[in-house]
């Protein structure tokens, strides 16, 4: 850790500065301040595509104690994707033996830029009533200028309700991922921005995954013959994907076995009928509860989104594809948390099945993917 003590300011959109000191990169940077209650997994955080364009405010209150390795990012060309990173206090020595250097270190290299020294606490008991907003990180010689100033750099960014951001993280070009052992289907996933973990899932189970840019045509998709398609998790207003929502009708229409995750439960849903809106503060951590209101089942899941889909716990409705149904919802404030077609064809979640980081209860719904291939591949007609 540094010894050197440079100064630095949180700046958020409605006139609040929480200063601190500058770690990693120094400069300034401008994003959406949210905050993540996870305890663990900042690595997977930070390198998550879909917190591009946001500054995280950890609420854990010691970050770096397992430094930076070379094996937990979750971006498939090792980028860290969160626009700044705010904590009370950084470790000063890293206590793992798979660490190749530190947070800090890190953060340089990338030219990502942090602030510690921050009370996280009270800086998310502001955002918990003010709700998610826009902020800027000034260190060094940006922090030297005046408030006013800095407040109107801030609000000066275009706002993220309306932000088509999937097209700024998603590869350029197809690429597979394969199986380990024997292939037993081939899965088209649409990179919304897609966590490296969810191909790593699919290859453990046998799977190819082909992934394909977001908004690729259904035509082009359908050329590679999938067993299922799946949706990533990205980032983004939800209500600008119109080519994905199109892309999506046409996979249902043509009776391909579909499975989406956190941004893709908002596209299902938006496919299916359902609007979209913008939370006061998203949600995101890896302790949420979330009840399965087809089983009564309840997991605590990984999270991270700020929009989420208009509906009521088990609410039946109909639809273009048959009946649907809202199968889950959050327990803390009953946002809609997942939703299917009745007959099982197409459904999805807005949490991460794929745990990095968080817990593991969530896992089974690859299962459910692969039963369902399984049973309803076009290949197997």
């Amino acid at each position: 850790m540094t010894n050197k003590k440079t100064p630095a300011v949180l700046v958020l959109g409605d006139g609040t500065t929480f200063p601190g000191y500058a770690f990693g990169a120094e400069g300034e940077v401008l994003g959406e301040a949210v905050f993540t209650t996870a305890m663990t997994g900042y690595q997977e955080t930070m390198t998550d595509p879909s917190y591009h364009r946001q500054i995280v405010v950890m609420t854990a209150p010691q970050i770096g104690n397992t430094g930076w390795n070379d094996e937990d990012d979750e971006s498939r060309n090792k980028q860290i994707w969160v626009a700044g990173l705010v904590i009370r206090d950084l470790a000063k020595r890293v206590s793992s033996w798979r660490a190749d250097r530190s947070l800090e270190e890190e953060m340089a290299n990338q030219g990502i830029i942090g602030i510690r020294g921050v009370d996280t606490r009270t800086v998310v008991r502001h955002l918990r009533s003010r709700g998610s907003i826009a902020a800027g990180l000034f260190s060094g010689e940006a922090a030297r200028d005046d408030v006013d100033t800095l407040v109107a750099k801030v609000n000066a960014q275009p706002d993220m309700a309306g932000a088509d951001l999937a097209g700024e993280v998603t590869t350029a070009q197809p690429y597979t991922v394969e199986p380990r052992g024997e292939k037993g289907f081939t899965v088209v996933a649409y990179d919304m921005g897609i966590k490296t973990a969810t191909p790593r899932h699919f290859a453990d189970r046998g799977i190819e995954t082909i992934v394909v840019p977001a908004n690729t045509p259904f035509e082009k998709v359908a050329e590679y013959k999938p067993d299922g398609v799946f949706i990533s998790n990205g980032p983004g207003d939800p209500a600008t994907a119109d080519e994905m929502v199109a892309a999506t009708r046409e996979v249902i229409r043509h009776e391909i076995p579909l499975f989406g995750i956190c941004f893709g439960n908002q596209i299902l849903g938006r496919a299916l009928g359902m609007e979209t809106y913008k939370l006061k503060f998203g949600h995101r951590g890896v302790n949420v509860p979330v009840k399965n209101h087809l089983t009564g089942k309840i997991d605590i899941t990984s999270q991270n989104h700020g929009f989420a889909l208009k509906g009521k716990a088990g609410e039946t409705f109909d639809t273009e594809f048959g009946p649907a149904v809202v199968t889950h919802t959050c327990l803390n404030d009953d946002v809609v948390e997942g939703v299917a077609l009745e007959n099982g064809m197409a459904y999805s979640v807005q949490y991460h099945p794929e745990s990095a980081a968080g817990p593991h209860d969530a896992n089974p719904l690859f299962e459910q993917f692969i039963e369902l291939m399984t049973t309803h591949s076009p290949n197997n007609k």
